[in-house]
């Protein structure tokens, strides 16, 4: 290997050319100006055929969450009971003549599900998998003027998913043009075999693919760029790349004092490879990554650069809550900073491939990532779902995802499979062969990480288990049995992949609160505890799914032996569909520690209390209650004592009687305020936390979460709609229906209030509180300038607005 002088190869790098002159890489966002039409239309493959009656429309895009709640729609409540059908997609656009002579692909994060795909008519092929990314080669079907693709997507085949799914293509789209010579798709991996405080050794595997029809002389020159835009280290190697073929080529980096890639300071490195071919640049690909070294190790758990981490982490589906399945990067952000709140540093893509900007943003913000690929193989959990796609489609998906995954610096694990149907087939079971194929597929493409499967058969005789291949045991649930793991599979490294299954609804208390109940799915009437009648469920910790735990169980157990290595709790946010212990009029799920809307519940803050450092103090439940009755008052604290006073008498000091517990007064209701003050051992206040009785509502008060967002189109401002009294207090209880009106370069683009059997559409321009409580999100437009929201409500209270400047 000839290695470059830094100057020379990032004057190379750097030395300005048009992509146009040079032959370079172009990627161009695909998103805008494409038609839709909802239904199925044959014709719609024909490039002459006039698409000029249909909806025009940017993407990503979900159609079914545009649709109306229903108890007739063949996804059911477990699939959030909204439609599903067949979409169509068409865009009419036109090459540059610069582009003459190039490769034109177009690359989709994921589409929903069932896509087909045309090119002036021409068909180019299917991707049944709904979580898959994957591109086309459009250049052998292009026209020098004008071209039409068209996208057939079919999600009508239903129940195909235990959850919400979405339809249509929920993730972004780009086309990108490239020389015939070129760094191939996810064509880069970069591994760390050596990191530490003093130096890193990075390996760079370019593959180079070569479309032109003469074999191709190149050099393969990188440069590492650190966060500042720094060289920091650069290699050059030649290579031949025969006509119509890949190469691999290798290079071998050395980085002086890394910045260790951790939770604490996520940093990351971006390697820029470019492909010279006859002295003149005809690619470059950028690859960012992190360096860190780690290791699971069966007594102590995980060790990250050498130092013990507990992996605190959360299972999360893909929704938006009220924005559904199509991505955007500031719900995603926002979502990951409500976990960082509670203390969160890891995530579980629950069940499937996430896309692709959560992983950039968990790259950035520092969460550790267990990356999944499939919630079945081949036995069925629903009846039309992915393994009927099965045999064709595995090892494609599956290694699209470890290719397009294997470079961002979060990404700590993979994981096969959740709670497979073959982990409970003994004898001739096809588990044990389908899971030593799954690794052997990961471990070909990247050898780094560990693998792990979600089982909620935690028996030593899960043929899955017994198949040796997993680096990690992965276990869901069976709280009582994780004291006995070291015994039942010595030797062992563990990871919890699923706990709790905990049930509430924000801001629901039900008196007494030591009363706990566990619920079956579905539940059968006579047959134990049944949910209330009402469709929700106690925000205290005192409700759970019947193969689950509360809250308080699970995790006590968990920071309690360092054996096990992380924890990811069922689940970091509510979820459209699988509304367990109900099913309709219920649609959405009760096991979040936030709401759909993105409100914490209760349980938040005990988590909080264990998990963060920084003084804390959560007092519950509010205190509008009627004469007579008596309530239990719940705190949540990382101080040592909390004492209670309601209007000024003292209730009484309380101390935790261990990390993880709450503190408990049984209080008889009298109106006014409750105080709470937190001290430590020695007494010295820490926090403290008042609790007023709310009078009538008076007038409604908008919060936007960032009052200054992007003039890009995409960005997002979540306003949080609360109810106040004349004294400013939140009425806890107030439902009143509120009405949006934007004026400014803005439009809202959904609603939402946290009640889990709202069946109101989530793309309106009104809302009713839940609980004192409801979420406006405005989209900014492409003008800068200032967006004022403005917010009525019903019954005579006082209006709001709200300004959001557009930069």
């Amino acid at each position: 290997m000839r290695w470059l002088g830094r100057g020379s190869l990032l004057a190379l790098l750097v030395a300005p050319f048009t992509a146009a002159a040079q032959g370079q890489r172009a990627t161009l966002a695909f998103d805008r100006g494409w038609r839709f039409h909802l239904g199925d239309i044959a014709a719609a493959r024909d490039p002459t055929f006039s698409d000029s009656g249909w909806r025009t429309l940017d993407l990503p895009h979900d159609w079914s969450i545009e649709g109306e709640f229903s108890d007739t729609n063949p996804a059911g409540a477990s699939g959030g009971a909204l439609p599903g059908g067949v979409g169509w997609y068409r865009k009419t656009f036109s090459l540059a003549e610069r582009d003459s002579g190039r490769l034109v692909f177009i690359e989709f994060d994921g589409i929903y599900r069932n896509s087909e795909f045309w090119i002036n008519g021409q068909y180019l092929g299917k991707r049944p998998y709904g979580y898959s990314s994957f591109r086309y080669e459009l250049t052998p079907h292009l026209h020098k003027a004008s071209n039409v693709i068209a996208v057939r997507v079919d999600n009508s085949q239903q129940p195909n998913s235990r959850w919400y799914s979405g339809s249509g293509i929920y993730r972004h789209v780009r086309l990108v043009t490239t020389s015939p010579v070129h760094v191939d798709q996810w064509g880069t991996s970069v591994t760390t075999p050596e990191a530490t405080p003093a130096t890193a050794r990075v390996t760079i595997r370019t593959t180079v693919r070569n479309e032109s029809r003469a074999d191709q002389p190149i050099t393969l020159r990188t440069a590492v760029y650190d966060a500042a835009g720094k060289v920091v280290a650069t290699a050059s190697a030649p290579g031949l790349v025969p006509r119509d073929s890949v190469t691999e080529i290798v290079q071998d980096l050395v980085i002086t004092k890394p910045n260790l890639w951790s939770v604490e300071r996520p940093y990351v490195y971006r390697a820029v490879s470019r492909v010279v071919c006859g002295g003149r640049p005809c690619d470059d690909y950028s690859t960012p990554f992190g360096v860190r070294a780690f290791t699971f190790d069966p007594d102590r758990g995980f060790i990250l650069n050498g130092t013990h981490v507990k992996i605190r982490g959360v299972c999360l589906h893909h929704d938006l809550g009220a924005l559904g399945a199509a991505v955007n990067t500031r719900a995603l952000e926002r979502q990951l900073e409500i976990m960082r709140g509670m203390g969160v540093n890891a995530l579980r893509t629950s069940h499937n491939p996430p896309a692709p900007e959560l992983l950039d943003l968990t790259d950035r913000l520092g969460f550790i990532v267990l990356d999944e690929a499939f919630d079945m193989w081949k036995k069925e959990k629903t009846k039309f779902d992915y393994h009927l796609d099965w045999d064709a489609w595995h090892v494609r998906d599956l290694s699209d995802m470890v290719r397009r995954d294997r470079n961002h610096p979060s990404v700590f694990m993979w994981s096969i499979g959740n709670e497979v149907m073959e982990q409970w087939t003994n004898g001739d079971s096809t588990a044990a062969p389908i899971a030593r194929e799954l690794a052997g597929i990961v471990r070909g493409l990247d050898p780094t990480r560990p693998i792990t499967s979600a089982n909620n058969n935690g028996s030593p005789a899960n043929p899955v288990l017994q198949s040796g291949v997993l680096d990690l045991l992965g276990h869901n649930y069976h709280h009582e049995a994780w004291a006995s793991f070291p015994t039942q599979f010595p030797g062992k490294k563990f990871i919890i992949t699923e706990a709790m299954s905990a049930l509430n609804s924000r801001g629901v208390y039900e008196q007494p609160s030591d009363s706990v109940a566990s619920y079956a799915t579905p539940y059968v009437k006579d047959s134990g505890p049944q949910p209330n009648k009402d469709y929700r469920l106690s925000s205290y910790d005192d409700r759970k799914a019947f193969w689950g735990s509360l809250h308080e169980e699970s995790l006590r157990l968990f920071e309690r032996y360092p054996f096990l290595s992380g924890m990811f709790i069922w689940q970091g946010i509510d979820y459209l569909g699988e509304p367990t212990p109900y099913e309709w009029p219920a649609r959405s799920s009760y096991f979040g520690v936030v709401d759909l809307a993105g409100f914490p519940k209760d349980p938040y803050y005990l988590y909080q209390s264990v998990w963060t450092t920084r003084p804390m103090l959560h007092v519950f439940p509010h205190w509008n209650w009627a004469p007579g009755q008596t309530i239990d008052v719940w705190a949540y604290t990382n101080a040592a004592e909390v004492e209670l006073f309601l209007n000024g008498a003292s209730l009484g000091a309380k101390q935790k009687p261990e990390q993880v517990s709450h503190l408990m007064w049984r209080v008889a209701y009298t109106p006014g305020t409750l105080r709470a003050v937190a001290r430590t051992g020695e007494g010295r206040v820490v926090a403290t936390q008042e609790v007023k009785t709310a009078g009538v509502p008076a007038r409604v008060a908008l919060a936007p979460d960032r009052g200054t967002i992007h003039a890009d189109g995409n960005d997002l401002s979540f306003v949080t709609v609360t109810v106040e009294d004349s004294a400013g207090v939140p009425v806890p209880t107030a439902e009143p229906l509120v009405r949006f009106r934007v004026a400014g370069d803005a439009r809202i683009v959904g609603v939402d209030n946290g009640d889990q059997i709202s069946h109101e559409p989530f793309q309106a321009d009104h809302v009713r509180l839940f609980e004192g409580k409801a979420l406006v999100i405005i989209r900014g437009g492409r003008t800068p300038g200032t967006v004022t929201l403005t917010a009525t409500a019903e019954g005579g209270v006082a209006p709001a607005s709200a300004r959001i400047e557009l930069r």
